[in-house]
């Protein structure tokens, strides 16, 4: 199951169950010109990735499942189908489901589609959008599935409250103090390409936390890493070539590799922009500050571990007192990775398997990446051709299912010996990553006020009846 880019809810997310609308208008044609406009704009806003069911689904016809924090939400039909997609869209309806997250019958979206980001693009780039999903997308006659989100979520009302305290509603102005590769890297890191949306952390409401831009965030079962330019903790440590190298492949040798939403932003959007456009981004994102930051220097994320290998303790002459000792992580290694990552998690030679040290992936501040990488495996296509690790969870590509413990005892392994020693997973962490990440009270916290507000209302109507019947039995009294 594909993790939700917010609510990251991470992805371009879901229009929420797009109803055609009632009010119709003829579309001339457009240009050819325009339509490419828009495709490219698509691409950027990596609209497939979550419109697409991976598991043989057409393009943009929905019924992908994405989990996020509060249940699992299946992306709709987006081509012009007029009965299952959105081919009555006027271009206002369609401009205000982009952003302001209002469909076209009226109803509110739910901001696993990222019109929080999107509500930032213009007027001139939501009519070649509109452009190419009319006349650049090929319908497809199929409903997806709806999504079912528990009580109270399902109401999608519920939004508005929510849009009137966290959605933006002013298009992209160009910082005049700033260069334009800069504003034009802001308008599409801090647009499209939706990158807050995935790597920056949620309030309690799931609000994007403005104030820690970028700083890093939970995207479903995977963890979205510090992209501002702390050099400890973010990416300050990259150049400029590093990060555009980074987003063209979904690589950096010796220091990260892309999975999850990432790998899939990469495969369906970022390799495909311009040069221009991939600088414009790094350049902008490189220029943004973590609040939190140390000024103490430490290693990174992407300079820990070695070299080196727990052989011995299970094997020759050292095996009687090895089946003493706790080697599990170590033996499950060498017969499931070491083929791949090398004896000693060196990896190959040309990096298409990294090795396992000196890798984001295993020194982070959490570790769950590493769980995740285990359990879902990694899936990304480039241009220098598709990188595949199989997972080891309970997926349908599963080569060898791993349990809980099995997987906590291989992540403490990697992580001891060539990652973050200081962290420590348990077979309840596993479940968790295996549950599709953390869930979010915001369920429970909705229940409870709309509990205390019937409650409230109740007592009033009941001290309004009291009230009344007193004052009636006063005059009968009187009179």
């Amino acid at each position: 199951m594909k993790s939700v880019k917010i609510f990251a809810l991470a992805a371009p997310l879901a229009f929420a169950a797009l109803a055609p609308a009632s009010a119709q208008e003829t579309k001339g044609q457009f240009s050819k010109e325009l339509i490419e406009k828009g495709r490219y704009l698509a691409t950027a806003s990596d609209c497939v990735a979550c419109h697409t069911n991976h598991a043989g689904g057409k393009p943009m016809a929905g019924g992908l499942p994405m989990s996020s924090p509060v249940g699992t939400i299946i992306s709709t039909n987006i081509t012009p189908s007029k009965e299952f997609g959105i081919g009555n869209y006027t271009e206002a309806q369609f401009a205000d489901a982009v952003r302001k997250g209002i469909r076209g019958d009226g109803a509110n979206l739910y901001p696993a589609m990222p019109y929080v980001s999107y509500s930032n693009m213009t007027d001139e780039d939501i009519h070649a959008l509109y452009a190419y999903f009319t006349q650049g997308v090929q319908p497809v006659e199929e409903k997806a599935p709806e999504t079912s989100l528990p009580f109270p979520m399902n109401i999608r009302a519920s939004m508005m409250g929510w849009n009137m305290l966290f959605r933006p509603n002013e298009t992209h102005k160009d910082d005049p103090a700033q260069s334009a590769e800069w504003n034009r890297g802001k308008y599409l890191a801090e647009g499209a390409a939706h990158c807050s949306t995935c790597h920056t952390p949620r309030g309690v409401f799931m609000q994007e936390q403005k104030d820690l831009n970028l700083t890093g965030g939970q995207i479903g079962p995977w963890f979205a890493p510090d992209i501002t330019n702390d050099k400890v903790h973010g990416i300050g440590s990259w150049t400029q070539e590093d990060l555009v190298t980074y987003l063209k492949t979904g690589r950096l040798d010796h220091r990260a590799q892309a999975a999850g939403s990432m790998a899939e932003a990469i495969s369906y959007s970022f390799q495909h922009l311009t040069d221009t456009d991939l600088n414009a981004i790094a350049t902008y994102v490189r220029s943004i500050p973590n609040p939190s930051a140390s000024k103490a220097s430490a290693p990174t994320r992407f300079d820990q571990g070695k070299a080196g290998n727990d052989l011995s303790g299970f094997r020759g002459k050292d095996y009687a007192d090895g089946i003493k000792a706790d080697h599990a992580g170590s033996a499950l290694y060498t017969a499931n990775c070491a083929s791949c990552h090398g004896y000693n998690a060196q990896g190959t030679a040309d990096g298409y398997y990294p090795s396992l040290f000196h890798n984001a992936a295993t020194a982070g501040d959490n570790a769950t990446n590493v769980i995740a990488a285990i359990l879902y495996g990694v899936d990304r296509h480039t241009k220098d051709g598709h990188v595949f690790m199989p997972p080891f969870g309970d997926q349908p590509n599963t080569v060898n299912a791993l349990t809980n413990v099995e997987v906590a005892s291989l992540s403490n392994y990697i992580l001891k010996d060539y990652g973050n020693a200081k962290l420590a997973v348990t077979p309840e962490d596993v479940q968790l990553i295996r549950d599709g990440g953390p869930s979010s009270q915001l369920v429970l916290f909705a229940r409870i006020g709309m509990g205390v507000g019937a409650a409230a209302a109740l007592i009033v109507l009941c001290a309004a009846v009291w009230l009344f019947r007193r004052k009636r039995s006063q005059t009968q009294t009187a009179a």
